[in-house]
């Protein structure tokens, strides 16, 4: 439950009096370019390094790689308490087809509330509000207990081992006791769980021969083309979600806690009058809680055996995660939704992979709140500059609740920068 003794009008005072502070910053990640593959974070790790070192902070770089630096910012109230990580990424989505956008790709836009630009939903402006917050909490660290580190990452859009999978490993410390993600699951919903991932190739194989001698089910392609069909079908499939989460059946709708299947690549055969002998797929599920990775291999082996020539193979994967509702870290992100925005967020499952779930798999709680508006961000990427300043707000509130104590009048202190 969110602290009875936190000074909400002063704390949405404060982050309303950032919003230029906001703006600012958000252009300057959105011009500071940074997509993957090549995923080079080293501009927008400037930009905030800069503003950092302004504020009093003392920021450090690491990377693996000297084109993918990792931000890392701590502070230590000099009190007992839980250490709180604050982690978001500064990498973005590749553009793709410039033709395709109807508003400028590295260069923030602002227009009837919306701000638009390259990553500016995935994530630099969670990124921008988390950072003000975080200046925010180092300003007034005398209503903290415990320490608060800002943990901003390189290589996460594809999953890579350069950003806080490199950290976490190296840095046992950078585990914490509590994550706030800024990675926006849409809607101002809070995302307290995440679909698990499971790519795997499917290859089929059959005897050579004339293509006019053949039969159904005798080429490859057509086995491969059997077995599509058929986990196509899946995509229809719900989940129940286990017992820690079941809230999550409220408000996932029809997407949180269903079942995806899309098959990403094919290719086989070699003329157009031959059997094709061989012929594969890349096939990615999206996992929802309720299910496994596990259960779901299972199906398709059994599936394959019922065909024939099939053989499945795992390329990566990992299963569904998640924090469960009444932990207090949800609880505090809840309560402060409800006292800064007069609405309580709906818990939801996240559908692409964050890195929130690393975070879990070390048994840490974690959860993801950010201002991306949509399910996912793609061409004309946006967010609503009001629920950016929003999340300062929130971030803030939420962060006093788990590290804040009262002081001798019963009430916490709070002062703008």
């Amino acid at each position: 439950m969110l602290n009875s003794a936190l000074p909400i009008e002063a704390i949405q005072a404060f982050a309303q009096s950032q919003r230029q502070t906001l703006l600012k910053l958000c252009a300057e990640l959105v011009s500071a370019r940074s997509p993957q593959p090549e995923g080079n974070t080293t501009a927008p790790a400037k930009v905030l390094v800069s503003f950092l070192v302004a504020q009093g902070l003392n920021p450090v770089l690491r990377s693996v790689k000297p084109e993918k630096p990792n931000l890392i910012c701590s502070f230590d109230t000099g009190l007992p308490g839980p250490h709180l990580i604050l982690n978001g990424h500064i990498d973005t989505l590749n553009p793709g087809n410039d033709a395709d956008w109807s508003v400028p790709i590295y260069e923030l836009a602002r227009n009837n509330g919306r701000l638009t630009g390259l990553g500016i939903g995935n994530m630099k402006a969670g990124v921008a509000a988390l950072v003000v917050a975080f200046v925010g909490l180092f300003k007034n660290k005398s209503s903290l207990r415990g320490r608060v580190t800002l943990a901003i990452v390189a290589d996460e859009v594809v999953f890579g081992p350069d950003g806080a999978a490199f950290l976490l490993k190296q840095d046992t410390d950078l585990h914490g006791d509590a994550v706030i993600n800024a990675e926006g699951p849409g809607s101002m919903n809070l995302a307290i769980a995440e679909k698990g991932l499971l790519w795997v190739a499917i290859e089929a194989t059959a005897p050579p021969g004339q293509g006019m001698l053949t039969r159904k089910g005798s080429s490859a392609i057509a086995r491969l083309a059997s077995i599509l069909t058929e986990i196509d079908k899946w995509n229809e499939e719900q989940a129940t979600p286990p017992e820690e989460v079941a809230i999550l059946a409220e408000g996932a709708g029809d997407t949180g806690l269903r079942l995806s299947v899309n098959t990403g690549t094919i290719k086989g055969g070699s003329f157009v009058s031959q059997v094709a002998t061989s012929a594969v797929a890349e096939v990615d599920f999206r996992v929802p809680p309720g299910m496994t990775i596990e259960e779901i291999e299972a199906r398709l082996n059994e599936k394959a055996a019922q065909i024939g020539g099939i053989t499945v193979r795992r390329i990566k994967g990992w299963n569904p995660n998640w924090t469960a509702v009444d932990n207090p870290l949800c609880q505090a992100v809840l309560d402060a939704t409800d006292k800064i925005r007069s609405k309580r967020a709906v818990p939801v499952v996240r559908l692409p992979a964050s890195d929130a779930a690393r975070w879990r798999a070390l048994g840490i709680p974690a959860i993801c709140y950010g201002p991306q508006a949509e399910l996912a961000s793609g061409v004309n990427d946006y967010v609503y500059e009001d629920d950016v300043v929003d999340c300062v707000a929130i971030y803030v509130a939420a962060s006093l609740s788990l590290c804040g104590y009262d002081n001798a009048t019963g009430e916490l202190p709070w002062q703008s920068f």
